[in-house]
C-alpha cells in the first residue's frame, strides 16, 4: 500500500488529479492510499500528525495563496527527507529551487493522462528501489550485495564483519563496527544493542534484560546499561513503525513477518506513560496487572505491564 497526497488550491485540478489517480490504480492494480488538502496549512497538520507513518509521494502547488509551495516543501523537509515531492505548477519560475528541496520532479500544468502515468510509474518505481534497500559487501571471493531487509544481525570480531542473512547465511568483509552502523542507522528496522552488534528489529522474537532472542533463536548480548534504551527504542518501532500486536503477534498492513512468532511484551509503569505522552497507543481500560490498549492507529492489542 502506498500514500499519496494531493495538495492544490484549485479544486478543479484536484478533481483531475483525483480522477487520473483512480484510472491509473485500475490499470495498474497497485493499492494507492489517497488524501487531498485544498491549503497548505491542512496538509502540514495532517503530517505532523501522521508523523512517521507519513505519504509516500506529494503532489504539491507551488502557487498558493498565503504560501507558496517550495517553503512548504523546505519545512516538510526538515522532518521528512524521504517524501516523494511532485511540484505542479504553470509556470517554470520556481524551477531552479525546487532542487534545493531534493523535488522528485517539476509538473508542468495541465497534466495529461500519458504524462501522469509515466510519472507514477517513475516514482514508484523509486519507492520500491528506497523500500528495498542494499549494502555492498566486499568478501573474500568477491563483491556481493545483499538486501537489509535480509540482513539478521551482524557481529564484528576483531576486524571481521560476520554479516548473518535470513536463512542462514553468513558473510564475512573487514570492516569496522562504527563505519557500518553510520551507513544504516537511518534505516529504522536497526538498533546497535551492544557495541559489537546490529540487530535488524523485524527479526525480534524476545527482549530480556542481559540478551536479545531472534527468530533464528540467536541470542545477541545487552549490557544492562542499555537495556531500558533498547526496549524503548524496539516498542517505538514496532507500535510506529511495523504495525501492532495482534493477538500476541504484529500485523504490518495485513502482511505476517516472516517467521514470526507469539510475542509478549513487558513494560514497566514509566516506560508506559512515556509511549503513552509519544502517542503511541493510548489507554482503555485497566484491569488487575494487565492494561488494554488501543494504537493510534485503530487496532488493539493486549500489553502486559509490570
Amino acid at each position: 500500500m502506498y500514500r499519496i497526497a494531493f495538495c492544490d488550491d484549485d479544486k478543479t485540478v484536484l478533481s483531475e488529479l483525483n480522477f487520473l489517480l483512480e484510472k491509473y490504480r485500475r490499470k495498474s492494480k497497485i493499492q494507492i492510499e489517497c488524501s487531498v488538502y485544498n491549503s497548505p496549512f491542512d496538509l502540514t497538520c495532517e503530517l505532523d500528525r501522521r508523523k512517521e507513518r507519513s505519504f509516500d509521494i506529494l503532489f504539491l502547488d507551488v502557487l498558493m495563496p498565503g504560501q507558496n509551495g517550495i517553503s512548504v516543501a523546505k519545512e516538510i523537509r526538515k522532518c521528512n527527507k524521504k517524501i516523494k515531492i511532485i511540484f505542479l505548477t504553470s509556470s517554470s519560475d520556481f524551477a531552479v529551487q525546487s532542487y534545493t528541496v531534493n523535488a522528485f520532479y517539476y509538473q508542468m500544468k495541465p497534466i495529461l493522462e500519458e504524462s501522469f502515468f509515466a510519472l507514477m510509474d517513475s516514482v514508484l518505481k523509486e519507492c520500491v528501489k528506497n523500500e528495498n534497500p542494499s549494502l555492498l559487501l566486499n568478501c573474500k571471493n568477491g563483491v556481493t550485495r545483499i538486501k537489509l531487509c535480509d540482513l539478521e544481525y551482524c557481529e564484528v570480531r576483531g576486524r571481521t564483519l560476520n554479516f548473518h542473512l535470513h536463512g542462514g547465511t553468513v558473510l564475512q568483509s573487514n570492516g569496522r563496527m562504527d563505519n557500518l552502523w553510520q551507513s544504516i542507522c537511518e534505516q529504522k528496522q536497526f538498533a546497535r544493542p551492544h557495541r559489537s552488534f546490529i540487530v535488524n528489529m523485524d527479526f525480534i522474537q524476545n527482549i530480556s534484560s542481559n540478551s536479545i532472542t531472534l527468530t533464528s533463536l540467536e541470542r545477541i548480548p545487552v549490557p544492562r546499561s542499555k537495556f531500558a534504551e533498547v526496549k524503548n527504542q524496539y516498542l517505538d518501532f514496532a507500535f510506529q513503525e511495523r504495525g501492532v500486536f495482534e493477538g500476541g503477534g504484529i500485523r504490518h498492513d495485513g502482511i505476517p513477518f516472516p517467521n514470526r512468532i507469539r510475542l509478549r511484551v513487558r513494560v514497566r509503569h514509566g516506560a508506559f506513560r512515556g509511549l503513552l505522552r509519544r502517542g503511541a497507543f493510548t489507554q482503555e481500560q485497566n484491569h488487575n496487572r494487565h492494561r488494554a490498549v488501543r494504537p493510534a492507529h485503530g487496532d488493539s492489542l493486549l500489553l502486559s505491564v509490570f
